[in-house]
């Protein structure tokens, strides 16, 4: 199985298909596993590198907070490793959060960029949500082992008695506050803001990351002159949250085709 030293961490990939590069980055408490019903469709034209991030699936921990910039400076190690020019990054959730850290501090490492329920803003996400983010700890161990998130761990982490740990990390992450409002508005990478129209941030706020992106404002003319300057765009996907939005075919189907449009 491949891993790559890169800033410090021993970082676990997949490598499937052929064609243009794209990195696949999954949610929290995850790995690049949980995109199998629909990596086919990722596959048919491109290459696509699956990468375990810090902590989480083959990736084993090290001695450092997992913070998404962090992580985002893993992902753009690995692309040099791996000799990558400028691949597109596909990002779920968390992995969404940290390829738009990758944009915003390795620009010239990115082509193209996809981020799915991934809000820049944590006062965004439902107070509900911001309640149960705050009940994330090594005490939610037991509770979590009826999960899927814990089958996965167990089954695959290199550790997989440090699972607490892992959730005591994840719950500190949780509590920091973070705003990307001005790292979005100077983002030049085009990027695709996707959701689920159920997700843990309203509609609303996926709408106004894309009017920092220059979308939404006027009327897209009908030569689509009036679109974004920048080539951003935005999707709600129909009928998911934001625990299944990353398994709909739409979600592949929106992705591919922001991507590829206009490309040889």
């Amino acid at each position: 199985m491949p891993y790559a030293d890169v800033n410090g961490i021993n970082l676990y990939y997949e490598i499937h298909g052929t064609g243009r590069p794209l990195v696949l980055l999954h949610g929290g408490l995850g790995s690049g596993e949980m995109f199998a019903p629909v990596l086919p469709a990722f596959t048919a034209g491109h290459q696509v590198i699956l990468p375990d991030l810090q902590a989480q699936g083959r990736t084993a921990d090290i001695d450092r907070p997992l913070h998404i910039r962090s992580m985002g400076d893993d992902i753009a190690a690995l692309i040099d490793h791996l000799g990558l020019d400028r691949p597109d990054l596909v990002g779920y959730s968390l992995g969404g959060g940290v390829a738009l850290q990758v944009a915003f501090h390795h620009p010239e490492k990115v082509g193209r960029l996809v981020a799915l329920s991934a809000g820049i803003r944590r006062s965004a996400a439902y107070p509900e949500i911001l309640e149960q983010q705050g009940q994330v700890g090594p005490e939610a161990a037991e509770f979590m082992k009826q999960t899927p998130m814990y089958e996965l761990y167990q089954r695959v982490a290199p550790r997989p008695e440090d699972f607490p740990r892992l959730l005591e990390k994840i719950g500190v992450a949780m509590a920091e506050d973070y705003d990307y409002t001005d790292e979005i508005r100077a983002l030049q990478t085009p990027t695709l803001i996707v959701a689920a129209d159920a997700d843990l941030c309203p509609p609303s706020h996926f709408v106004e990351v894309f009017s920092l992106l220059d979308g939404g404002l006027r009327d897209g003319g009908w030569d689509g002159s009036g679109r974004p300057k920048g080539g951003h765009a935005l999707a709600i996907l129909p009928g998911t949250t934001h625990y299944n939005a990353f398994l709909s075919p739409l979600f592949p189907a929106a992705a591919l085709q922001f991507l590829d449009k206009d490309r040889d």
